[in-house]
């Protein structure tokens, strides 16, 4: 498919594809730490104090499978390595849990993908150790030190081919600089009606209420 194989000692490279990766998970209202032997559920606001002691604490590590975004320029000597988790495509984007029909399916990727900015797209093949239709999630990001994940080449199962990696590249861009505008803004008072049909939780701004629709009472 969109892949292609790295060699053991190749350089990470952005879109480098690595599965085993360590992913903390923790909740900040309930910290398990570690006080006297005894382990104590506390929030972190609590156990912060003044920002400069370390504090031990129990926490949940899973591994992920894990795309590189740093760029190649950095990944050579960056103290640390930015990946984004990549999950099964439906737990990425929740409207595909229906989608089953290769029309469907060929609909919402070359489509949505243009529309929907929080993720990528990867498709299935099992020859790299992909089992299903996956999708990177540009939301959830975990960080780990160069030189670990160097320790870890062996680990990677391979990386986006030239097509794929300028496709990614600008989707990754395209994530960070998107502009968060609420889109009904410019709309007059009766198409927002027909807009809250669809959405009701839309809050109007100040110029679309009925009065600034129909202009200023003499």
């Amino acid at each position: 498919m969109i892949y292609e194989r790295t060699l053991p000692d190749d350089p990470i490279r952005q879109g480098d594809i690595f599965v085993g990766l360590p992913r903390v998970d923790f909740s900040l209202e309930k910290l398990p730490v570690v006080d006297n032997g005894e382990v104590e559920e506390r929030a972190w606001t609590e156990v912060l104090g003044d920002g400069t002691n370390t504090i031990a604490a129990v926490v949940g590590i899973r591994p992920v499978m894990a795309i590189v975004i740093t760029q190649d320029c950095d990944a050579i000597r960056a103290a640390q390595i930015t990946l984004c988790e990549v999950r099964a495509f439906a737990d990425v984007e929740r409207s595909a849990k229906d989608t089953k029909s290769p029309k469907s399916w060929m609909d919402r990727i070359t489509q949505q993908a243009k529309k929907n900015l929080k993720w990528f797209y990867l498709p299935q093949d099992t020859s790299y150790g992909i089992a299903g239709k996956m999708a990177v999630d540009f939301q959830v990001t975990l960080s780990v030190t160069r030189l670990d994940l160097e320790s870890l080449r062996m680990k990677r199962i391979g990386r986006l081919n030239s097509v794929a990696d300028e496709h990614f590249r600008e989707r990754l861009s395209e994530f960070f600089r998107r502009y968060p505008v609420d889109e009904w803004y410019a709309l007059d008072s009766d198409e927002l009606a027909k807009y809250k049909e669809q959405y009701p939780e839309v809050v109007p701004f100040p110029w679309q209420s009925p009065a600034e629709h129909n202009g200023p009472s003499e």
